[in-house]
């Protein structure tokens, strides 16, 4: 039976194909145009790049998405802006959360874990988080899901993680963005007996290091971006892991206009992965733009051509697959003077 052939949705609405698979197809043409920027100081340029490859490649995937979680505002970002419509208007009717370049400063700087990421849910499924934009998140692996409680001490989840994984405390690593407002937490955590991990960006990469067994980092705590925390939750759930977060305004008119908006119950209210992102049909492609511990960035290998290295992961099935592509093409022609249109062609050939 042909692709086209198979139906998008099932009468209860379920997605019957595995959509990652055609994701990770934008996400590689993000990764791949932004990778020529990467150690140039250029954080503009390089997120420009991939963000006119990303949007480019999903026109063409046989879907209705809606731009849940983008670039900003419409008036702000003039690609991939939270409402946008995605795809070839076909069914599945799909929300999306969309980074071209989780980790912008990461990319110009050169440094590991800059990372292309998409996750999709049917539509009505992801949480918008509106005027929301930072939330204090926890993310755990499968084994330690029941044990966090975000309103709990650090001291306290951590000990419940270590009971949870049969591990003392002081084996524990935790991953922290290494910001101001994080010097109170860190401190309580190496009180507690963890050892932390500091990275200056990347809380989505931060979750899917926490949500992965073996790849060293076992929790993700602190504040971060609340759009990054939708997408981090698609990744956490489809993992099998466990997320909370509750809303963190860090500046004063963010405060004021939630407490404008909310009751004090709904500001402070703990929000947890089920309604970050609800149902069991969550998919998440990420494709690294330079190295990380859990992929391999873009590599120009001469005579292979240009190589990436992708996850995708399905909630409804448990799969996880990692992509070694191979994508025969001559990097002097691809990022000078090819259309973008004509770099998708190739790279989703």
């Amino acid at each position: 039976m042909s692709e086209q052939s198979i139906p998008s949705t099932t009468g209860t609405g379920r997605i019957d194909r595995n959509l990652g698979m055609e994701l990770v197809r934008a996400t590689e043409a993000a990764a791949l145009s932004a990778a020529p920027h990467m150690g140039r100081g250029d954080k503009v340029g390089g997120d420009r790049a991939a963000v006119e490859a990303m949007r480019a490649a999903l026109a063409t995937v046989r879907m209705s998405g809606f731009v849940v979680i983008g670039e900003g505002e419409k008036d702000q970002a003039p690609m991939l802006y939270n409402g946008e419509a995605l795809g070839t208007g076909d069914p599945p009717h799909l929300d999306l959360a969309v980074d071209p370049v989780e980790g912008t400063r990461l990319l110009a700087n050169g440094r590991p874990n800059a990372i292309s990421v998409i996750a999709a849910a049917p539509r009505g499924s992801m949480w918008e988080p509106g005027t929301s934009f930072y939330m204090d998140k926890l993310v755990v692996g499968a084994a330690a899901r029941e044990a966090i409680d975000i309103r709990a001490s650090p001291a306290e989840n951590l000990g419940r993680v270590a009971e949870a994984l049969e591990r003392p405390v002081e084996h524990l690593t935790v991953f922290v963005l290494d910001k101001p407002r994080h010097e109170e937490l860190v401190v309580r955590i190496r009180e507690a007996g963890a050892r932390v991990a500091l990275h200056g960006e990347g809380d989505v990469m931060g979750a899917l290091l926490a949500a992965t067994p073996g790849t060293g980092i076992d929790l993700l705590m602190g504040i971060g971006g609340t759009p990054e925390g939708v997408v981090a939750a698609a990744a956490t759930k489809a993992l099998g892991g466990g997320m909370e977060g509750v809303r963190a305004p860090q500046k004063k008119h963010e405060r004021e206009r939630l407490e404008a908006e909310l009751t004090p119950d709904e500001l402070h209210r703990v929000i947890g992965l089920d309604e970050l992102v609800a149902g069991d049909d969550a998919f998440f492609a990420a494709t690294a733009i330079t190295d990380g511990v859990a992929l391999e960035g873009v590599r120009y290998d001469g005579e292979r051509g240009v190589t990436t290295e992708s996850l995708v992961i399905r909630a409804r099935s448990g799969s996880v697959r990692r992509i070694q592509g191979t994508h025969r093409l001559d990097p002097e022609h691809l990022f000078g003077g090819m259309g973008i249109q004509e770099v998708v062609d190739v790279v989703t050939g």
